[in-house]
């Protein structure tokens, strides 16, 4: 059997288009590697985790564990549930908005609690799951790329590349949806058939992730 951890981080539920191109990715993969697959969800969108919950992990550190005060010891064991669940998968899928030219304030706690524990330690060289297969999802809502006046402001992606590829070892692959608040936005009228073909062309990648995926895992 497969285990297929799932990380939702947009705030938005209905509309969500991380959600939409997760859901995707996540019924190709069962159906590619069998319905007894398992998939682990962590909500962290609707249902945040606590903001404090990373300084007091990390402080707790530097506590001898029979010293931790009750507060230390919850937030080092919901790190080391975080963690647990990405460990005991077989592959990833990562549902993460672009909020305000930066990385997600939800994203961003989850990654920072998950640095606090042994096994996703920064320094761990090797990372002790290296090679692990991610699916990152990322959705903007305008257009970042080369040759749009937001060009160099998407100041988050790079940023989730380095902790996952760099720091985690992770074998990634991202699936970018841009364009899409096109259908709300009067001012972006004109993009809006190219908004529809970028999600059509990001449900299609997810479908053929999926089949890129189960080949990986049966090898």
């Amino acid at each position: 059997m497969s285990t297929v951890f799932r990380l939702d981080s947009s705030i938005r539920v209905e509309g969500s288009v991380t959600r939409a191109v997760a859901d995707t990715l996540e019924k190709a993969i069962v159906a590619e590697l069998g319905d007894d697959t398992a998939v682990i969800r962590r909500e962290i969108g609707t249902t945040p985790l606590p903001s404090d919950a990373w300084a007091t992990a990390a402080f707790a550190g530097f506590v001898a564990p029979e010293q931790r005060s009750e507060e230390q010891n919850q937030a080092v064991a919901l790190a080391e549930e975080l963690a647990a669940e990405v460990a005991g998968a077989d592959a990833l899928i990562l549902g993460v908005p672009f909020y305000n030219w930066g990385v997600s304030q939800h994203f961003k706690t989850w990654a920072d609690l998950m640095l606090t524990t042994a096994d996703f330690n920064a320094g761990n060289v090797p990372p002790k799951h290296a090679g692990k297969p991610a699916y990152l999802i990322i959705a903007r809502g305008g257009g970042y790329s080369e040759g749009t006046p937001k060009f160099g402001w998407d100041h988050a992606t790079d940023w989730i590349k380095r902790v996952l590829v760099d720091v985690w070892g992770f074998e990634l692959e991202i699936i970018e949806t841009e364009l899409t608040l096109a259908e709300v936005t009067p001012a972006m009228a004109g993009l809006v058939e190219k908004a529809r073909e970028n999600l059509a062309a990001s449900h299609a990648a997810a479908e053929a992730h999926a089949k890129a995926l189960a080949g990986k895992i049966a090898a």
